[in-house]
This record gives C-alpha cells, structure tokens and sequence, in this order.
C-alpha cells in the first residue's frame, strides 16, 4: 500500500491556539479527531499522527555552508504553516481522499493529501 501525508494547516492571521481557544470550541474537534484516529486504526490505515507547537517556536537549522547556521524561527514566513499531519497507508489515491474528507471534517478545516515518494528500487 502507498503511504500519504495528510496535512492540517493553520493560518497566523487566526492565530489561535489549543491553549487559546475556548475549551467549548476545542473540545468537539478533538473528540472527532479521537474518534477519526480510532477509524484509521481499525481499518488499519493508520501510520502516525501528530500535531505540532505553534510556528513561532520553530528553529530553522541550515548546515549546507561551512558552519550551521541555527536561528530561532521558521524558515519561511508565511502566513499559513503546517499544524499537524497524518501518515495513513491506503490502497489508492480514491481511498487516500476519502480518508482526508474525513480528516478535514474531524478537524473542521482544510487539509491537505499527498502520496509520499516511491523509493528506488
């Protein structure tokens, strides 16, 4: 099976965080994401899934000089970044969207679907 990253952005001009946010807002999309999380796992879909700190506490590493080079920071400024992701394996790119429908509706917002690349053979 092909494996997919489905991604979760968050957009710094809302800024809100889950420490931020109103528990009552909060609490519903985390119950769905358990409960999503519970779906991979029982179709056997699930890989790995995570959500990340906020973007401001990114450290951009670039080590292709000379010297490292470490700064506090993301590397790009943008104003959407990527919150957090799933790794799913699913038979097809038809199943792996299904699968991001219901990422998206869990985590009531857009999400992102892309197959990881075939290594060599």
């Amino acid at each position: 099976m092909t494996q997919y990253m489905i991604s979760v952005s968050h957009n710094t001009a809302e800024a809100p965080t889950m420490e931020t946010m109103d528990p009552a807002v909060i609490q519903p999309i985390i119950d769905a994401v358990d409960a999503f999380n519970g779906k991979l796992r029982e179709a056997g879909a699930w890989v790995f899934a995570g959500g990340l700190q906020p973007i401001q506490t990114a450290t951009t590493v670039d080590n292709t000089g000379a010297a490292p080079i470490v700064t506090a920071g993301p590397q790009t400024r943008a104003e959407e970044y990527l919150g957090g992701l799933w790794v799913i394996e699913a038979s097809g790119p038809d199943a792996a969207l299904e699968w991001a429908k219901a990422a998206s509706k869990a985590c009531a917002g857009p999400v992102e679907v892309r197959a990881f690349q075939e290594g060599p053979a």
